[in-house]
C-alpha cells in the first residue's frame, strides 16, 4: 500500500465522501463536474445543456447524492466517455479522467470497479495517491500539500486541509 496509518486513510475518505463510497441504493457516490464535461466535449454543449456543461467551474450546478446520476446520465446520452471522465467516483472521489493514475487501462474498467466494491475503490485511491507522489505528504501530515496535490489549488476555498487535519485528529484520539 502506501505506508500510512489507518487514521490517515480514514481521514481522507471521511473528507472526500463523508465516510463511505456508496449511496444507500448501492451505486458509487459521484459528483459530476460540468466544467470537465465541457472541456472533454470541446464546449459544444455549454449553450444547449448548461446544467451539465459549463466552461468554468460552478458550484451551483451540484445537486448532490443520487441526483448527481441524473446529470451523469444526461451527459452519457451525449458522450459516454466524456461523461464518465467528468465524474468523481467512490471512496476517494477520483475523477474518471484519472483512470490511468488509479491503475486502469480505460475509464470503463475504472467505473466498473467503482461499482464492484469498497476495496476496489480504496485500491484506486491508493494507486492515485502513489502515482501523484502524495503519500509523502500524508506520512508527514502535510495536509495543505496533500490537499493541493489531490484536489488542486482551490482546496483552500473548502478548507480541505483543515478538514483533513481535524478528521485525522478525531480518528487518532479514538485509538
Amino acid at each position: 500500500m502506501i505506508n500510512v496509518s489507518v487514521a490517515t486513510i480514514k481521514a481522507v475518505v471521511e473528507v472526500e465522501t463523508s465516510g463511505g463510497g456508496f449511496l444507500p441504493d448501492g451505486r458509487p457516490k459521484i459528483l459530476f463536474e460540468a466544467h470537465y464535461f465541457s472541456y472533454y466535449t470541446n464546449h459544444v454543449y455549454d449553450d444547449s445543456h448548461p446544467n451539465i456543461s459549463s466552461y468554468s467551474w460552478n458550484r451551483s450546478l451540484y445537486i448532490g447524492g443520487a441526483a448527481e446520476y441524473n446529470r451523469l446520465n444526461q451527459a452519457i446520452a451525449l458522450n459516454r466517455t466524456a461523461a464518465l471522465m467528468s465524474a468523481s467516483w467512490g471512496l476517494g472521489q477520483i475523477m474518471g479522467d484519472n483512470f490511468r493514475a488509479a491503475g486502469y487501462a480505460n475509464v470503463e474498467a475504472f467505473v466498473k470497479d467503482m461499482y464492484e466494491s469498497a476495496g476496489k475503490q480504496l485500491q484506486a485511491m491508493v494507486n492515485f495517491i502513489r502515482a501523484n507522489s502524495l503519500d509523502d505528504e500524508l506520512r508527514r501530515q502535510d495536509w495543505a500539500g496533500f490537499a493541493n496535490g489531490y484536489n488542486g489549488p482551490a482546496y483552500r476555498q473548502n478548507q480541505y486541509d483543515l478538514k483533513l487535519k481535524a478528521a485525522y485528529e478525531r480518528f487518532i484520539s479514538r485509538g
